[in-house]
């Protein structure tokens, strides 16, 4: 561990956290109460509090805020569930990585998608109520959708942007960016954020209409340079977006101006620095884990390194947040849940499990 000072003060810890190890994509809900207003849009749906995640009112995404929290201090973990129904062969791949996870839309309605290539809307008795399908041919959809303004956006292997009408299905819009997507979009109210991969390899970021489908920016030199299969975190209050990337380096843009500002490279002796899951921002900083098996703490305006925490495997877990607590949560492929202390990454505890931790903590 190579910890340093960070320059923004410690929150004050006040309540008990409880954290559950879940899928990598699970959104719940983006209703929420909280979030600092961004830039971008003037919206007066978008509750503002200084101390708290962004989260747009009405708009059920991915990890629930633009900062990637994973944080949902009104929910309550049930102490027993039972398996009411169930649909087969939704998720089927081989391929060992964490799968996307429902999404709410109405009336207890969800919408599922799965590595068949299928998306799936299902009601609260899992009733179809709609199918559609995307890449059907290769890995189908390892991202969570945005549900926001009636519409449901996901990307899937086949390289598209897919806009569908959240209570009938049809399609509104298909873009195709590049030669796959495998991480969620973001949704800060006015543009899709998606990040997109190329075969050579090559990767790249785009901002996308979400009326139209037409492309509002893309990185103009086509960073990152490995496949990217992050999601991208959006900090308003310090202006910037930061997303990982297969290369090992984190890319960081200003933002809403989405000008490219610096790379960080994981450890440069190590071939294995890959980055594959969300970024978390929080208090001026990025976290996320890597496969030179090391959870980081990186400074969103300078794109220093704060301190770097070692496991004992690689990590592919993005990190869930406690700011009432001040602390992260990350797990590794050692099978180890980690609490770190969010300014000086010094371990607060473990729990161990029995197999490797790829999903994402929920706070």
């Amino acid at each position: 561990m190579r910890p340093n000072v960070s320059r923004r003060a410690v929150l004050a810890a006040s309540t008990g956290a409880l954290v559950a190890a879940a899928g990598c994509q699970s959104p719940i809900s983006g209703l929420g109460k909280g979030g600092r207003e961004p830039e971008r849009p003037d919206s007066s749906e978008t509750v503002t509090d200084p101390e708290e995640q962004t989260v747009i009112e009405g708009v059920n995404q991915f990890r629930r805020s633009l900062e990637n929290w994973g944080y949902y201090p009104e929910q309550t973990v049930p102490d027993a569930v039972e398996i009411d129904w169930r649909i087969p062969e939704h998720n089927t791949d081989d391929h060992s990585a964490p799968k996307a996870s429902a999404v709410p839309l109405s009336d207890g309605a969800v919408v599922f998608p799965g590595d068949t290539g299928y998306l799936t809307a299902l009601s609260s008795d899992g009733e179809v109520l709609w199918q559609r399908e995307t890449d059907m041919e290769g890995r189908g959809i390892h991202g969570t959708p945005v549900v926001a303004e009636g519409s449901v956006f996901i990307g899937a292997y086949d390289g598209i942007l897919y806009a569908f009408d959240a209570k009938t299905g049809a399609t509104q819009w298909e873009t195709k960016l590049g030669g796959s997507i495998g991480g969620s979009p973001k949704y800060d109210g006015d543009s899709i954020y998606v990040a997109v991969e190329y075969p050579d390899p090559e990767g790249s970021m785009f901002a996308v209409d979400p009326d139209s489908g037409d492309v509002r920016w893309e990185d103009p030199e086509s960073r990152p340079t490995d496949h990217p299969h992050s999601t991208p975190a959006i900090d308003p209050d310090v202006g910037m977006m930061v997303l990982g990337s297969n290369d090992g380096m984190l890319y960081g843009w200003s933002y809403p101006e989405l000008e490219f500002q610096w790379t960080f490279e994981t450890n440069p002796s190590d071939t294995d620095g890959e980055i594959k899951l969300p970024i978390a921002a929080y208090d001026g900083a990025a976290f996320f884990g890597s496969w030179d098996e090391h959870i980081y703490r990186v400074d969103l305006e300078s794109g220093t390194e704060d301190w770097s925490f070692e496991t004992g495997g690689l990590s592919m877990s993005g990190a869930g947040v406690d700011p009432t607590r001040d602390e992260i949560y990350a797990g590794s492929h050692d099978g180890n849940l980690y609490a770190l202390d969010a300014q000086t990454g010094e371990e607060r505890w473990r729990f161990e499990t029995g197999r490797p931790l790829t999903g994402c903590p929920t706070v």
